[in-house]
């Protein structure tokens, strides 16, 4: 067989609209595709305009396609989402509606060097119905994914909402030993207040008796009587004590206040070391009757992070290096940079956790401590607080040694690090 004859019965039979042009845009030839799809007789289209055979394709996207293929020589696809399609075909079964297609339209020669364009048509109907069951998929992928984001800020919400009842729970374990603290100054300043008054007192009767005294003799006397001089060098001792007594009264509550920032939920740089400090001064009473607390400190530059979340991190860590020292012993405290990255390190001379637990320690509502001693949630809450800080906790622990936790923190978080660049 002659391979052009061959090459012609393949046309024929292939599952394309195949329509061959002359550099005038006058119809040559078309397969049988075409005239079944249709309904027109290449008979009598031999020679036409193509647009006069098939008006609906006149329309300035033609235009740009012809444009490019005689000028530059480039093959030009017209996608089937493209509407309307280029030439009205129907299915094979005559539905009126048509159906979608995609066209490639571009620019050969034959051997005898005249140049010729191709039209060449498909059916995407089946492409356009597996693309509308995969927007459906993906409809149904989208409304999973929102229902997942609701999912996710309820869990959100509701961990923010367990993040401060333990702080509060926290708070509330630690108030007899807050208020232990603020009685004592307040007890002793009380106590001043009292000897005062009777100091006060003694005095005005000295200064009262300077209008009725008959010499400097009986005022000296009296002076003597009331113990005048010591009422003087102890009253200023007692002034000096209570305003020291007040002092500390007046360090716990701005302590309180700085710890319980509750709707705290800003990133902003902080200094640690204050944060620290203040921890300190809300856990005292929970420490000192256990440990000695060693601070050792060095230099940092301000944090970027929620300072009371992480004061919440390192008032869990205190507490529980107080509760694992048996007797008294000591807790350390140090800080440290290391690049771009700070570290808070809490170690205690404590019973240490076994080798067995370590893995769980930051399982919520796991703990080793007694009833009631402990909720279970304060190594978990901050791992959380942590990880949301984009740093990472570290623990050592030997039984019988003690345990050192190590808590590491960005100086600047990447999400402002990324805006900065």
């Amino acid at each position: 067989m002659n391979p052009f004859d061959l090459f012609g019965s393949l046309v024929e039979k292939i599952d394309l609209g195949v329509i061959v042009l002359d550099s005038d845009l006058c119809v040559q030839r078309w397969n049988s595709f075409i005239a079944q799809r249709s309904g027109k007789d290449l008979t009598q289209a031999l020679g036409r305009r193509f647009l006069d055979v098939f008006p609906e394709a006149g329309s300035p996207r033609f235009e740009r396609m012809v444009e490019l293929a005689r000028g530059q020589a480039r093959h030009i696809y017209n996608h089937w989402l493209e509407t309307p399609p280029l030439v009205h075909l129907m299915h094979a079964d005559n539905d009126k509606n048509g159906f979608l297609q995609s066209t490639l339209f571009f620019l050969f020669e034959t051997p005898d060097g005249e140049s010729h364009f191709a039209l060449v048509m498909y059916d995407t109907s089946a492409v356009a119905r597996s693309n509308e069951q995969l927007e459906a998929a993906l409809s149904a992928l989208r409304k999973k994914q929102d229902e997942q984001d609701q999912l996710l800020r309820k869990l959100e919400t509701a961990n923010s909402q367990l993040l401060q009842s333990e702080k509060l729970a926290a708070i509330g374990q630690l108030a007899a030993g807050v208020a232990h603290e603020i009685n004592n100054p307040i007890g002793y300043v009380n106590s001043n207040l009292k000897t005062l008054g009777g100091y006060v007192r003694d005095m005005l009767r000295i200064i009262n008796a300077m209008d009725g005294a008959a010499n400097l003799d009986e005022l000296r006397q009296l002076k003597a009587n009331l113990e005048y001089d010591y009422i003087r060098e102890d009253a200023e001792a007692l002034i000096a004590e209570s305003e020291d007594g007040i002092d500390r009264v007046k360090r716990i509550i701005g302590a309180l206040k700085d710890f319980s920032h509750i709707e705290e939920e800003e990133f902003r740089p902080a200094d640690l070391h204050r944060g620290l400090d203040t921890t300190l001064n809300v856990v005292n009473n929970e420490l000192k009757y256990k440990a000695e607390v060693v601070k050792e400190y060095g230099e940092l530059p301000d944090i970027e992070c929620i300072p009371s979340q992480i004061n919440q991190v390192v008032m869990n860590l205190l507490v529980n290096a107080a509760h694992a020292i048996e007797q008294f012993g000591r807790i350390t405290l140090r800080t440290a940079c290391d690049g771009d990255w700070a570290w808070i390190e809490v170690e205690d001379t404590g019973q240490g956790i076994d080798p067995k637990l370590l893995n769980r320690i930051y399982e919520p509502f796991f703990t080793t401590k007694p009833v009631g001693k402990g909720t279970g949630l304060g190594l978990a809450l901050s791992y959380s607080i942590v990880q949301k800080h984009h740093g990472r906790i570290e623990v050592h622990s030997e039984l019988g040694k003690g345990t050192r936790f190590r808590v590491w923190l960005p100086v600047v978080q990447p999400t402002a690090l990324g805006q900065k660049d």
